[in-house]
């Protein structure tokens, strides 16, 4: 498609009309339902998109839902290049047009994936997943939230360990000299980071975030021994509950930080900024028992000893995640309170498991 709205303010009946007649919602030619009336609302908390609820009434009785979600580029000029730089965008929309059906993990149906040639603009056109609450990072869960978590990672994980649409999928490996500038980009993130938040956060914290700056050539030229798809933002912003009122437990939105990787960065990542450490410490051996035994169910084991390896190095992406977003979107209150959630309890893992070390080692033994 060569032309399609990029905020939700530029859709209109006729575009909406057009996606849901492709899915079959409308009815047969001839008696085809059409779009009485629709409004939209904006929702969501993202940062580096927007996303939009719109509510749809028809001409007749027809398949078609009620009500639709839309993302689009974030308004925002800085937000916006740093997704574009990265490539979110057009991880996002890959994901969803090339990946989403190889994985049993509920993610919301596509009426529409549609990208520019630069990736600056994107639509995204889905489901309403209508759920009884979305995660919330600052609020925090409880176990069984982190368990339906848990057993996602692992489906995920699993069903795309090793697979060719994963592996030979040239825009989930980035443009040419990307990992480099992410480097160049990340020492100047650390030094705002840094700055910005010296009071805020302890001081082992702090002395931790310089110690993977030091090492974070390191850190991204790191390679996986048994690569699969991650998601690579997952936490609790991007999880909803009671999806559809109720009727599941949980689905996994936000792909935009897709990536080919190690499973445990994921695990790492959920475990530390993801929970935090009131709820991480007194359940973590019970998680990451759960996750093995998720694996194994799924046809792919993971050795116990194989597994805190990874992720003891995979607890640093919190961090690392942390340190770079905050420095490169738009900066908001509720923002800055979420970034350093995820610092402190991404360091607080890290430091429980000496990650520096297990990185060190890793560059030794050349497993990742």
């Amino acid at each position: 498609m060569d032309e399609f709205p990029s905020t939700a303010a530029a859709v209109t009946p006729g575009w909406l009309e057009a996606q849901l007649a492709r899915a079959g919602l409308l009815g047969p030619d001839g008696a085809r339902a059409r779009i009485a009336d629709f409004t939209w609302v904006a929702i969501g908390t993202g940062q580096v998109g927007d996303t939009a609820r719109f509510t749809l009434s028809y001409d007749r009785p027809c398949a078609a839902p009620a009500t639709l979600a839309g993302k689009f580029a974030s308004a925002d000029p800085t937000s916006r290049g740093t997704a574009a730089a990265m490539m979110l965008y057009v991880k996002e929309v890959g994901f969803y047009r090339a990946l989403a059906g190889l994985i049993s993990v509920r993610t919301p149906q596509v009426y529409a994936a549609e990208i520019n040639a630069d990736g600056t603009d994107f639509v995204l056109l889905f489901e309403d997943l209508a759920p009884e609450r979305g995660g919330n990072q600052l609020e925090g869960c409880a176990l069984a939230d982190a368990e339906a978590a848990i057993r996602q990672a692992a489906a995920l994980h699993a069903a795309t360990k090793g697979h060719p649409a994963v592996l030979e999928a040239d825009w989930l490996h980035g443009r040419e000299g990307l990992l480099e500038e992410i480097g160049r980009l990340y020492h100047q993130a650390h030094a705002i980071f840094r700055e910005r938040y010296a009071g805020q956060l302890a001081a082992d914290a702090l002395a931790l975030c310089d110690e993977l700056d030091a090492r974070v050539e390191r850190w991204l030229g790191r390679q996986p021994e048994e690569p699969c798809l991650i998601h690579g933002d997952f936490r609790l912003d991007n999880m909803l509950f009671g999806v559809g009122n109720g009727a599941e437990p949980i689905a996994i939105v936000d792909w935009q930080t897709c990536a080919i990787g190690c499973g445990m960065t994921d695990v790492g990542y959920f475990m530390g900024c993801g929970i935090g450490s009131a709820l991480r410490r007194p359940n973590e051996s019970a998680l990451l028992a759960l996750y093995a035994e998720e694996m194994a169910r799924h046809g792919a084991p993971i050795a116990h000893d194989v597994m805190m390896r990874r992720y003891r190095i995979g607890a640093l992406h919190g961090l690392f995640t942390a340190v770079f977003s905050a420095a490169f979107v738009v900066r908001t209150e509720r923002g800055d309170a979420n970034f350093l959630s995820m610092a402190r309890g991404a360091a607080e893992l890290a430091l429980d498991h000496d990650s520096i070390g297990a990185l060190d080692a890793m560059m030794e033994n050349a497993k990742c």
